[in-house]
């Protein structure tokens, strides 16, 4: 049997190795990717400061695929036919090549199991002037990304040396944006750097966010268990960014970028904007585009897709009030409702709700963040994806064995807010579930025992053996399946 992987990010590359050494030589793993390297993109804020260079968080895809006997292609997913269509039953994929030697070619591929990974298209588009490409602000989203950041810093580290004073912005580029965790990572990484070059009083630092409230990351915040209170990450967070001088504006949407300002909305309805001379930005996710035909031709990527763009799969899509939200709304196996054998895995499924409760202007417009899904939580679902495809495979069932709710999940997390051996630091997170479960864990949502958040040296040495030992487990070295997800 063949499972077609769309995507070699987090959750597809951890499904298509885990799959592959579950079925063996017997069944086919193809994966088709428009990206030739994989990249460890938690590295990349370091790659965006100087810190490590782009070698070091990247590697070839075709040689591990080789030596793992999973196909390679190097392609953009454009359509899927999970009906196949009128000449043939069998559901397809049709790609259109990246690859140098056969760019723009278009070619299908027949599928028993298809698992959409594609991840997000990062959505520049959706505020004028945001991004590296055709914006005014720099990127670590992607390798190619932080290379362009990193040279830009360092540009504004010498103006500073030379006795320039530069106004320095961070944040998220749009009301409806999620992983504030990379901006807040590569903000203190900044600000890091500033300090080790002796120019950091020559700079002023901004955090600008579609948050609520500073912590909040797209997970309503949290609660902690500190020596006997407890304290939300709200306060935690504060004292981070008092500690070092950083200003924060928080519930605000990004509405246009100049090449020295910042126009912003607030969700009490001010409207204003601030003068930059460096900004990183996080922009919005999207789905990457994938349209759908059913067996006729007609096209049916409202139906299996949300607005957004990314896949529906096993979750409670009910337009419901917040105070309706309910933990048991989240997927358990990331299994299309309308295909058995179609799966959607990281930041490519739908997620019913929001984490954070939505919030509006008066005029309708969204100022809150979308949920994450990224890193720990993208890897265990491509492993339990991996799990169920290859037991029904085994057994000739269709039974999911294997399950993995994000309000059932915990989720580990190191925010790096500098590196050095000596003189490093991070923030080291344990959150549990992710998404919090108000029935369960009625005052805070969460266990107090199993979500905790510090901040010290130990946690710069424990992302830094994360990031060798990850980059070992995507390698597929001897022994890799042995290090968790």
């Amino acid at each position: 049997m063949r499972t077609v992987i769309l995507g070699a990010g987090i959750s597809g590359h951890t499904a298509a190795t885990l799959l592959k050494k579950s079925l063996g030589k017997k069944h086919e793993v193809v994966v088709i990717s428009p990206n030739s390297n994989w990249n460890w993109i938690p590295s990349n804020i370091w790659v965006g400061v100087g810190a490590m260079a782009t070698e070091e968080v990247t590697f070839g895809l075709k040689p591990i695929y080789d030596k793992m006997n999973i196909k390679f292609i190097q392609a953009k997913a454009l359509n899927i036919f999970p009906e196949g269509n009128l000449q043939s039953p069998l559901p397809y994929v049709e790609y259109e090549s990246t690859a140098p030697e056969s760019k723009g070619v278009i070619d299908r591929l027949t599928y028993d199991y298809c698992i959409n990974a594609t991840g997000p298209k990062l959505n520049f588009a959706a505020t004028p002037g945001l991004g590296p490409e055709e914006g005014n602000t720099v990127s670590v989203c992607t390798y190619q990304h932080a290379e362009e950041a990193n040279r830009k810093l360092q540009t504004s580290i010498q103006r500073m040396k030379e006795g320039e004073k530069l106004n320095l912005v961070f944040g998220t580029g749009h009301g409806m944006c999620t992983c504030q965790g990379a901006a807040f990572e590569y903000l203190f990484n900044v600000d890091h750097e500033l300090r080790k070059a002796g120019v950091r009083e020559n700079a002023k630092i901004l955090w600008i966010s579609n948050e609520y409230e500073l912590g909040d990351f797209g997970m309503g915040g949290m609660h902690l268990d500190r020596g006997g209170y407890v304290t939300s990450s709200k306060i935690f967070a504060e004292s981070l960014f008092t500690e070092r001088g950083i200003q924060w504006k928080t519930r605000a949407h990004v509405s246009k970028i100049e090449k020295d300002k910042i126009y912003f909305t607030t969700l009490d309805g001010e409207n204003g904007f601030v003068r930059y001379d460096f900004s990183m930005l996080i922009p919005p996710f999207s789905g990457v585009g994938l349209k759908a035909f059913g067996k006729e031709g007609e096209e049916i990527t409202t139906k299996l897709f949300a607005a957004n763009g990314m896949i529906k799969v096993d979750a409670d899509y009910e337009v419901k009030p917040f105070e309706k939200w309910d933990a048991k709304d989240w997927p358990s196996h990331y299994q299309s409702p309308f295909y058995a054998n179609l799966f959607g895995i990281g930041i490519a499924f739908a997620p019913p709700h929001p984490i954070s409760k939505v919030m509006k202007t008066k005029d309708g417009l969204q100022i809150s963040p979308t949920p994450p899904r990224t890193g720990m939580p993208a890897a265990i679902m491509g492993k339990i994806v991996a799990q169920n495809i290859a037991h029904q495979i085994k057994t000739g069932t269709k039974v999911l064995k294997h399950r993995a709710s994000m309000a059932e999940m915990g989720a580990a997390c190191i925010a790096s807010a500098g590196n050095g051996l000596l003189s490093g630091s991070a923030v080291s997170m344990t959150v549990y579930p992710i998404v919090p479960d108000f029935k369960q864990y009625p005052k805070w949502g969460r266990s107090l025992t199993h979500t905790t958040g510090e901040i010290g040296l130990a946690g710069h040495w424990i992302k830094m053996i994360l990031h060798y030992m990850f980059i070992y487990k995507a390698k597929c070295k001897p022994g890799w399946w042995l290090i968790p997800e």
